[in-house]
C-alpha cells in the first residue's frame, strides 16, 4: 500500500495531484520539484501501477516485490535501484532481525518500498521536511538520508550487542557458572545473530563506496562527501561486527577450555577417592583369603592394628592429594 505520497518544491512539501502520471509531469515541468512515493509491503497489483507510471525496470520491480535481496546498487536506463537491509535488535529475546528497504531514484521521483515492520521512514521524511535546504537537492537527498538512517541504526545495534556480549563474557569467566550447556548454547546463538547482522552490513560497503566515488546516474555529484560520511560510518559498523565475531570465537574457545579443565579436575578428584578406596579394599582382600598360616589372625591386637593401618594409609593419601590440589 502507498503510505505517503507528496511533491516537494524547493525542499518544501506540497500537495501532489491525485494521478501519479500528472504529478510526475508537473514535477518535471517545474524543474525544481520531485515526487516521493512511499510504499509498505505492496501487492503485485499495487506496485504494477506505480512501476508503470514511473517506468521502473522489470527486473528491479521483481526484486522489490519478491524481497529477500542482498544489499546492492543497480543502474538502469531510467532509474537507480538501491537495496538496503535495516537491522533491529530485540534485547529481551537476544534476537537480530532484518527488514528490507528498496529505493528507486529517477528523473524527478523517488519510490521507497519497505518490507517488514522495521525501518519506518516517517521519521526520516519528517527530519528532511524540517530541513528544506537539504531536501532541496532532490532525490539524492532522500537516498542520502535513508542510507544514513539505516547505517546509524547499524551502529546503535552494534553497541547493544557489545553490551550483551560483555554480560555473556562475565558469565563465561564466572567461577560460579555451572550450567555449561546453556552458556555454550548462548554463545552459539549469539554468533548466529552476529552472522545475520553481517549479512546486512558487509554487502552494503561496495554500493556506498560507489556512491561516494560519484559518477552514478541520478545522484548529484555534490553529494559525494555525504555518501563518503555514510561509507565511513558503515566501515565503523563492520569493524564493530568483526570485533564481536572475534570476541565470540575467543569466548567459545575459552569456555570449551574451561570445560576441559573442569573435567580434568573432576577426573583427578574421582581418581583420588578411588585410590583411597582401593587401599583398604586391597588390605581387606588379603585378609579375606583365609590362609591358615597368618599370624595376625590369632594375634589379640591384629584386627584393630589392621584397621589403624588402613586408616593411616587413607589419611596419608588424602593429605598427599590435598597438597597437590586434587581434592
Amino acid at each position: 500500500m502507498i503510505v505517503d505520497c507528496a511533491m516537494y518544491r524547493n525542499g518544501r512539501r506540497s500537495q501532489a495531484p491525485g494521478d501519479l502520471s500528472d504529478a510526475l509531469d508537473e514535477a518535471r515541468a517545474a524543474g525544481d520539484a520531485f515526487l516521493w512515493v512511499g510504499m509498505h509491503d505492496p501487492t503485485e497489483k499495487e506496485f504494477e501501477h506505480v512501476s508503470a507510471e514511473f517506468g521502473l525496470h522489470p527486473l528491479a520491480v521483481e526484486d522489490a516485490l519478491t524481497a529477500h535481496q542482498r544489499p546492492k546498487l543497480e543502474v538502469y536506463d531510467d532509474s537507480l535501484f538501491v537495496v538496503l537491509k535495516p537491522v533491529m535488535y530485540d534485547d529481551d529475546a537476544d534476537r537480530v532481525s532484518t527488514g528490507e528497504l528498496m529505493v528507486f531514484i529517477g528523473d524527478s521521483f523517488v519510490v521507497t518500498v519497505r518490507h517488514g515492520e522495521g525501518a519506518a521512514l516517517a521519521a526520516v521524511r519528517q527530519r528532511l521536511e524540517q530541513d528544506p535546504e537539504v531536501l532541496g537537492h532532490g532525490p539524492t537527498a532522500v537516498l542520502y538520508a535513508v542510507s544514513d538512517a539505516v547505517v546509524d541504526q547499524y551502529i546503535e545495534v552494534a553497541a547493544e550487542l557489545q553490551a550483551d556480549l560483555e554480560e555473556l563474557e562475565a558469565e563465561v569467566f564466572s567461577p560460579s557458572s555451572a550450567d555449561t550447556k546453556n552458556t555454550a548454547a548462548r554463545i552459539y546463538g549469539f554468533k548466529r545473530q552476529v552472522l545475520e547482522f553481517r549479512r546486512a552490513t558487509s554487502p552494503l560497503l561496495q554500493p556506498m563506496d560507489r556512491l561516494a566515488l560519484g559518477n552514478v546516474p541520478f545522484v548529484h555529484e555534490h553529494a559525494q562527501p555525504f555518501f563518503r560520511d555514510v561509507a565511513d560510518h558503515l566501515t565503523k559498523a563492520n569493524e564493530y561486527i568483526e570485533g564481536l565475531d572475534r570476541l565470540l570465537s575467543d569466548a567459545l574457545a575459552a569456555h570449551l577450555a574451561q570445560m576441559g579443565v573442569r573435567q580434568n579436575d573432576d577426573m583427578r578428584k574421582i581418581s583420588a577417592w578411588a585410590a583411597m578406596a582401593a587401599v583398604p579394599t586391597m588390605v581387606a582382600g588379603i585378609y579375606g583369603m583365609n590362609f591358615e598360616h597368618m599370624p595376625e589372625l590369632t594375634h589379640r591386637w591384629g584386627y584393630p592394628g589392621v584397621v589403624l593401618v588402613m586408616a593411616g594409609l587413607c589419611l596419608a593419601l588424602h593429605r598427599m592429594f590435598k597438597r597437590r590440589g586434587w581434592l
